[in-house]
């Protein structure tokens, strides 16, 4: 069906509505600047469709996997701001090697590599070890969380239409309208902020240990883009490996993901969210996407939206996040169910054991360090389930 230019404006800012609340949420939860998150968003979003020869219809936004190394760096290694920046841009370096090494050895070896049996515990991972992040949200104000979570999730069962596809904004709407009656909002920011103006930029400085720390989380992360660009092709109903492929969809991730380091954003991730939107309006056309990355561009230089963003309250993001977590972690077990992973087979069993002991035993490590050098234990269990899946021998029952 032909779109004139209004529906496709429309359903472009449908798009970016889709990706705001968890896009919004990661520098919330991290310290960063949620309007750099939107303008490294949006402007990422564009890099990533010029790379990819305007053919895939993905948007960018905030990876939830950085959460537990950005705040590790900042609280827990003492690290600046800038200098933990500096380590998200050269997650997008990695992203640029690998990217190269794809275009030589094939798509087809990346895909044996991470296998459902890898994929779907490593995803596991990264909802259950921000759990405590969402408990200790919550923790400020439980019953405004308990609204929240409530309101998310009868907007995810009950609503129709657009409005199923927005349970977080909704449960971010009421929770804040009910936290403003009960007193948990603080409006003098918002009426100070202006209307327009460049966000607060961080600039990025590079420090080897920052970057030791959170570049190999880049490894997670392109687990979950293999998946999401099969599965968003699955929806479109082409092969983005084949055409215009993997190589350069990951080229598009890394270079997003550097430029939103450079300036204090965080590590930008393909988003399953707009995944699901094309699923539901079945309009693939990436132009509309590139239209809700013009409108996320629009929203981080408004400063009224970031005071807006900035004053909600804890324990809504707490609702938020106990949702938004958990689900992270059942897509993994969704991967482990819908791939018909056999899991009789002693080989499985064992990839997957050792994935879930390592990533959640040293989530709760302050210094988890292999012969010296510090590291993510979600990035430790990724390389390990990888190394496993390779070596052990397939036809083990």
């Amino acid at each position: 069906m032909e779109l004139n230019t209004q529906r496709k404006v429309v359903l472009g800012v449908q798009h970016t509505i889709a990706m705001f609340g968890a896009t919004v949420l990661v520098p919330l939860l991290t310290g960063l600047d949620a309007s750099v998150a939107l303008l490294a968003a949006g402007i990422g979003t564009l890099i990533f469709h010029v790379l990819t020869k305007l053919m895939v219809p993905v948007f960018l936004g905030s990876s939830f996997a950085f959460i537990p190394p950005i705040v590790a760096a900042l609280n827990d290694e003492g690290f600046s701001m800038s200098a933990t920046v500096g380590g998200i841009a050269a997650a997008g370096v990695v992203y640029a090697i690998v990217s190269v090494i794809v275009r030589f050895i094939g798509s087809d070896k990346i895909k044996r590599l991470v296998p459902p049996v890898v994929a779907g515990p490593v995803i596991v991972i990264i909802g259950i070890t921000l759990a405590p992040v969402a408990v200790d949200m919550s923790n400020a104000n439980w019953w405004l969380a308990i609204l929240t979570l409530l309101v998310t999730v009868a907007a995810a069962i009950f609503m129709k239409g657009l409005w199923k596809m927005l349970p977080i904004l909704s449960g971010a709407v009421v929770g804040y309208v009910v936290g403003a009656i009960a007193g948990e909002v603080d409006f003098d920011g918002i009426a100070d902020a202006d209307w327009f103006g460049l966000p607060d930029f961080t600039f990025a400085t590079f420090e080897w240990g920052a970057i030791v720390l959170i570049a190999p989380v880049a490894f997670v992360t392109m687990i979950e883009h293999v998946g999401d660009v099969i599965t968003n092709g699955r929806v479109v109903g082409k092969d983005f490996f084949e055409e215009p492929g993997l190589d350069r969809t990951l080229m598009g991730d890394g270079a997003a993901t550097f430029l939103a380091g450079l300036v204090g954003g965080p590590a930008n991730t393909t988003y399953s969210e707009n995944t699901g939107v094309l699923a539901v309006t079945k309009v693939y056309d990436p132009a509309v996407l590139r239209i809700g990355a013009i409108v996320a561009i629009i929203l981080g230089i408004i400063p009224k939206v970031a005071a807006v963003l900035q004053s909600i309250p804890l324990s809504v993001l707490g609702g938020l996040s106990i949702v938004l977590f958990g689900m992270i972690a059942a897509v993994g077990l969704r991967t482990l169910v819908e791939s018909q992973v056999e899991m009789h087979k002693s080989r499985n069993l064992i990839v997957v054991a050792v994935i879930l002991v390592l990533g959640l035993g040293t989530s709760g490590l302050e210094n988890l360090q292999i012969g010296g050098v510090a590291i993510s234990g979600l990035a430790l269990a990724a390389v390990v389930g990888v190394v496993l899946n390779l070596i052990l021998p397939a036809d083990d029952s």
